[in-house]
């Protein structure tokens, strides 16, 4: 619809992985050449995490154009695989003689012919697994089993982990430690810089075929880092609904008001104007004069976690506190529950594990207190404990402590439905306090 209002002759900003688009900036360059480099090496396992959105799917779409052609990939989108299937899985798509009713036996042995046959050829074979964090703890110790095929000089068959922060997690795992010590290279794809968003917008719009100047203005483009986090499809998303709200309007430079129009229509929480903060702020005054709470004067804003804590010390719920204590600690309010969690994470050891079961950006306070009253929630209150980051007005919701990940993702199946909806995902301590640094 805006193309020939802004000279593209065609979408500069869609979210399928067109590689004519790639950005070599945000270090995806380097992790581009680190892959072809590994893979024409014969490294064996190399592992690229990143966040949703962060690039991987098109990483995995340039390595398919920039690789030789003696290189033959074997690409597993969906990891929900078991391990007796991961083997035919990767048979059927080399287009082995098996079938699913083929043995486990006669997939290993069918598939190290083939191996062996490329490898005589001077061809090598590799698998790109999308979406690791999502295979079962049990498939990639078989994965590791397949790194074993081998001649005495090279392997037979390398595998190329994608993945989201939480297969760091997963690979921590003490009963998996040996295939993380396969692992050659490992990989990360940072989240854009702010320096960054104005180089990238600029790119995809002259590869569209757009030759004028910066179309995004200085004020678009701080709110674009802002509400998409430097994730690249995040800031596709928004950048082509700002685009269309600025030729709705016949306009040629993109404000920060058309953004702010994108991120209402995608749903995406944006920054509340000055009026809600003078009123939020009057009512933390009146909080104080009332002899409840003091705001946090005192606190870096740069480590600021929670909201305004009491002055009188709340002591941590314990898991043998009655069912009436539950019952009370819905009635408290927001500050009390998020200056709790401050005690928690200050007793809790940095290597425990917690359950990420909520995480969202605005003003959340009223929905997590509305959330905290649910019946179904009863039995897990005591360890149920919100956060606030007030630099990026983040609010979320961690479950529980554990000696080790693979504790807490047992704990994942216990969880009521209201809370397994959000996918929820273990990560340490210490990773948790990393989010208000």
């Amino acid at each position: 619809m805006y193309y020939e209002h802004f000279g593209l002759h065609f979408p500069p900003f869609k979210i399928t992985p067109d590689t004519q688009l790639f950005y070599t900036g945000g270090n995806r360059g380097l992790v581009l050449d680190a892959l072809i480099y590994a893979i024409q090496q014969g490294e064996g396992m190399v592992k690229v995490v990143g966040e949703v959105g962060s690039g991987k799917t098109m990483l995995c779409r340039m390595l398919e154009e920039k690789l030789s052609n003696n290189i033959e990939i074997v690409y597993l989108a969906n990891p929900h695989l078991s391990p007796d299937m991961i083997l035919h899985a990767i048979g059927l798509e080399m287009k082995l003689p098996i079938n699913t009713q083929s043995s486990r036996l006669e997939v290993m042995q069918q598939l190290q012919i083939a191996l062996l046959e490329k490898h005589g050829q001077q061809k090598q074979v590799v698998v790109f697994v999308e979406e690791a964090q999502n295979m079962p703890l049990e498939t990639l110790e078989e994965i590791r089993l397949l790194s074993n095929l081998e001649t005495t000089k090279d392997k037979l068959l390398q595998i190329v982990l994608f993945g989201q922060p939480e297969l760091d997690v997963n690979l921590s795992v003490e009963h998996i430690r040996q295939l993380k010590e396969r692992i050659t290279h490992h990989l990360y794809l940072p989240a854009l810089k702010y320096q960054d968003i104005g180089d990238y917008l600029q790119f995809r719009l002259h590869a569209a075929g757009y030759r004028g100047p910066s179309v995004f203005s200085k004020s678009a483009l701080r709110r674009l880092y802002k509400v998409s986090e430097g994730l690249m499809r995040r800031l596709n998303i928004l950048a082509d609904k700002a685009l269309l709200a600025a030729f709705s309007e016949n306009k040629h430079i993109v404000t920060a008001k058309h953004v702010h129009m994108a991120a209402q229509d995608s749903g995406y929480d944006m920054k509340k104007s000055a009026f809600y903060y003078t009123l939020i702020g009057l009512l933390l005054v009146s909080l104080v004069i009332a002899g409840g709470y003091y705001f946090y004067i005192n606190m870096p804003k740069s480590s600021a976690i929670l909201l305004p804590r009491t002055e009188t010390p709340l002591t941590l719920p314990t898991q043998t506190q009655t069912q009436t204590d539950t019952q009370i600690s819905t009635k408290t309010t927001i500050q009390q529950q998020l200056a709790v969690t401050q005690q928690w994470l200050e007793q809790m050891p940095a290597h425990y594990y917690t359950l990420q079961v909520m995480q969202s950006y605005g003003d959340k306070s009223a929905e997590i207190e509305r959330l905290f009253k649910k019946t179904e929630l009863e039995p897990f209150l005591n360890d149920l404990h919100p956060y606030y980051q007030a630099e990026k007005e983040l609010w979320g919701i961690v479950y529980g402590q554990f000696e080790n990940a693979e504790l807490a993702q047992q704990a994942i199946g216990a969880l009521p439905t209201i809370l397994q909806k959000n996918k929820p995902y273990a990560f340490t301590l210490k990773q948790f306090a990393k989010k208000f640094e």
